[in-house]
């Protein structure tokens, strides 16, 4: 999809076979047993006594390389798919059964596949009719994309196809293709990305998996001193300096800012209150944005001098706020308690 895309998709084929089982194994896996067992996938002996409910969705993602298959797999990951990376097709149906067995845990799999390591890719069609005799609900999601788009791509990374070889990139983007025709026909959803950015394609995937509920938005809130240094993931910072130091208050001094008192203190100050409404509002328009834009991160660092006294109350009141408008939060008070 993009330059991080075609990078991350280049990754060498030798890399993704380390969780590949041998020849032996296989062969092991798929003898049959003394007294007439037969050992097979898994699923069926995994669906012993366990209703077919807890039996998980899966997502194949697939498609060309350079067309956007990490950021469709990001985005599932968001909506809280369990993602599978660079999987070789033969240990699907195994993935499947360890989902089976999390009693519904794992609800969700999604699996990236794709032809670096060919004789893994091989075995994909043998895979999904073990899968479909097993009653398994499965989708495959093909990212395609333009010759035009893919040299482009590839060519701002100054990387190569990963299947050009001694050739051209599309030698190799030709090899790909002709390697891919039967899974793209048997595709349920064809994304083609060659004039969609991350965003756009993110929109898509969400409108596809997302269902009637609008993509959540994860916040950390942060407080930290700035004599410390500011934090190096903050996406918002917020200055508290502008309200007089509790440290300077004998009595409060000892104290944090999760003490009472101390909060009293910072929120009795003129502007203290209307700060924190203002700034409450402000994020609301900023948390819809996100959502729109795909961001379903963001990390906001409330800073004073020292991480002690401001910036923790003010934290503190912020998650709240953060909390009753339906944003998920997560507290953390950086350098309180280092002096």
């Amino acid at each position: 999809m993009t330059e991080n895309d075609a990078r991350e998709e280049e990754r060498p084929a030798q890399d993704r076979e380390t969780h590949s089982e041998t020849g032996e194994d296989h062969a092991e896996r798929d003898a049959p047993q003394e007294d007439g067992a037969q050992v097979g996938t898994g699923i069926e002996t995994a669906g012993a006594g366990v209703p077919d409910a807890v039996i998980p969705e899966l997502v194949i993602i697939s498609g060309m390389s350079g067309a956007g298959r990490s950021t469709a797999a990001k985005c599932l990951e968001d909506l809280g798919w369990f993602v599978v990376d660079n999987l070789p097709p033969a240990l699907i149906p195994t993935m499947v059964e360890l989902g089976a067995r999390s009693q519904g845990n794992v609800a969700r799999i999604a699996v990236v596949v794709d032809v670096r390591g060919r004789r893994f890719f091989d075995n994909l069609r043998e895979s999904l009719a073990d899968l479909e005799s097993r009653n398994v609900t499965r989708r495959i999601v093909f990212l395609e994309s333009s010759d035009e788009a893919l040299v482009r791509r590839f060519e701002s990374v100054r990387r190569p196809h990963p299947l050009q070889g001694d050739g051209r990139i599309v030698d190799g983007i030709d090899a790909e293709r002709e390697l891919l025709r039967e899974l793209r026909g048997d595709a349920d959803l064809v994304i083609d990305t060659s004039s969609l950015n991350v965003h756009e394609l993110r929109a898509k995937m969400d409108a596809q998996f997302a269902g009637d509920e609008e993509p959540e938005l994860r916040a950390t809130v942060m407080s930290f001193g700035f004599k410390y240094g500011l934090p190096v993931d903050a996406d918002l910072v917020v200055d508290m300096r502008f309200l007089p130091n509790p440290h300077w208050v004998p009595e409060l001094r000892p104290f944090t800012g999760l003490n009472e008192e101390v909060s009293a203190y910072v929120f009795n100050q003129p502007g203290a209150k209307e700060f924190l409404d203002r700034y409450s509002e402000l994020l609301q328009l900023i948390a819809a944005g996100y959502r729109r834009e795909g961001k379903r991160y963001v990390t906001i660092a409330v800073g004073c001098t020292g991480g002690k006294h401001r910036s923790v109350a003010t934290a503190e009141k912020l998650v709240a706020r953060l909390a009753s408008q339906g944003v998920e939060t997560v507290l953390v008070h950086r350098d309180m308690g280092r002096e």
